[in-house]
């Protein structure tokens, strides 16, 4: 029996050495990691978008919609691009990593997707509009931009070295469109006529020669999804990569980017996954972008990091979850936007039924660069000329009342505040409660934190302003 016992020993042992041995000569040439691929728009609004019911143009991002997931019910913390991207790549909300103002800066001590993914061997690379700071927070291999746009050519040889290399690689390709001046695109296939304007804005010939524009400017990104998509195609990875594709805050008319509106804090969602994650599926699952780094680190395999805001939201991917978040929440900073307020501090939560927007600092008016633009002022004509529409509209747009509470369902383009009926009490003492506790949490003082804007802008920013003070 010894003897029988020793040579089932030696052969167990032959047997692992010849795994391990067999483990050593796999080719180099294996994937190590699910590819991943996040395409970003930059000022559209997410309902604008053909496959979210949009008048744009929009094959690709609707084509892809028939092979992933469509998310229904996506939001950020902030309708402004630089906080938006601290977000997005920190998994943190805007005030708990210090970039809550435009042209932000994170805290030294953040960390971002690149520290996350590159322990598990990933290259992980940016092209396109970059907005983010300091470099040490996010130290992307850059994919030099090509007129702040995703560069087709590096990124073809970028996929190309990974897939040679067998290196997973996340790649984040961020577009600058359809950000104004709207100057991209055919605009000759939205006639200005016959564009259908959002209820909030007001009907005159500016406000549609502009929204015609706009429109063309998101079919011209939807081509930019269709030639990153194409070129995973091409170099055979289409089977292998993660996608996901989103519109980032609303566009810069009224009503929509720096506000806490869901027309600008609401963002389309689209994610493919081959072999995972079921074809041509919605959902109403409330996420967040806060969400989108944790869930990056579970589909490359890697462990849940404490201490982020965001939650993964895998289980709604696999298809075996319909649900994951129950409130989210807003932040807007007017203080270092572009002539904005000084410090009109907006703050706000929602969960799938009702939106609560609480303007902190209500007795001040609403400002920024809209103010100025074409678009506005010919509403302000028309209101001047007697258009009670455009009247309430425009008042509306610079004046806030304290709280606002709006119905999501029924009234989605938030028409109609119902904050002061009394039928609601209950709901707005609820949700500005939940506002309240998330503010705590996050450190948010609220004016306060307002004011202390500047101090989390980025360098170049400061740089600017000191220059502009001396010489003054």
């Amino acid at each position: 029996m010894e003897m029988k016992a020793g040579r089932l020993s030696g052969k167990l042992l032959i047997g692992c050495f010849a795994m391990l041995l067999g483990a050593a000569l796999v080719p180099t040439n294996s994937v190590r990691g699910q590819n991943i691929v996040f395409i970003m728009a930059d000022d559209c609004t997410f309902r604008d978008i053909g496959c979210y019911g949009g008048q744009a143009h929009t094959p690709n991002i609707d084509r892809l919609a028939t092979e992933g997931m469509k998310f229904n019910r996506c939001f950020q913390a902030s309708a402004m691009c630089s906080p938006t991207r601290h977000n997005l790549y920190t998994g943190l909300y805007p005030v708990k990593s210090g970039a809550y103002p435009n042209h932000a800066k994170a805290y030294e001590h953040v960390k971002s997707i690149v520290h996350y993914l590159k322990p598990h061997g990933y290259r992980v690379a940016l092209s396109g509009k970059r907005h983010i700071s300091p470099k040490s927070v996010f130290p992307f291999e850059i994919l030099k931009a090509k007129d702040n746009n995703p560069n087709l050519e590096l990124i073809d040889g970028f996929l190309e070295q990974c897939k040679n290399e067998a290196t997973p690689f996340c790649l984040f390709a961020c577009s600058n469109e359809p950000h104004s001046p709207w100057d991209k695109g055919d605009a000759s296939k939205y006639p200005p006529e016959k564009v259908e304007l959002p209820a909030y804005l007001v009907d005159t010939p500016v406000v549609r020669e502009t929204f015609s524009k706009y429109l063309a400017e998101i079919t011209y990104f939807d081509g930019q999804v269709g030639e990153i998509l194409s070129l995973l195609d091409q170099h055979e990875l289409a089977d292998d990569t993660f996608v996901m594709v989103v519109s980032e805050q609303g566009n810069s008319l009224p009503f929509a980017k720096w506000t806490c509106y869901d027309n600008g804090l609401q963002s389309a969602m689209i994610v493919r996954w081959p072999g995972k994650v079921k074809p041509g599926v919605e959902t109403d699952a409330m996420v967040e972008y806060v969400d989108v780094t944790p869930t990056l680190i579970d589909v490359a395999g890697g462990e849940a990091v404490d201490g982020l805001d965001g939650t993964s939201f895998l289980p709604v991917l696999a298809g075996e979850a319909t649900e994951h978040k129950t409130h989210v929440y807003g932040i807007m900073t007017t203080r270092g936007i572009i002539d904005g307020s000084d410090a009109f501090a907006i703050r706000s939560v929602r969960d799938k039924e009702f939106k609560l927007v609480m303007n902190l600092n209500f007795d001040d008016q609403f400002k920024n660069i809209i103010i100025e633009s074409r678009e506005f002022q010919s509403m302000v004509a028309n209101a001047e000329s007697g258009d009670a529409t455009a009247k309430k509209l425009v008042h509306g747009y610079q004046n806030r009342p304290q709280l606002e509470l709006f119905h999501c369902d029924r009234d989605p383009m938030e028409m109609n505040n119902l904050a002061s009926d009394p039928k609601y009490k209950d709901v707005v003492a609820n949700l500005e409660e939940k506002l309240r506790v998330w503010m705590a949490d996050q450190g948010d003082e609220g004016v306060a934190t307002e004011l202390a804007a500047f101090e989390h802008q980025n360098d170049f920013q400061q740089k600017k302003r000191a220059a502009a003070a001396n010489e003054k």
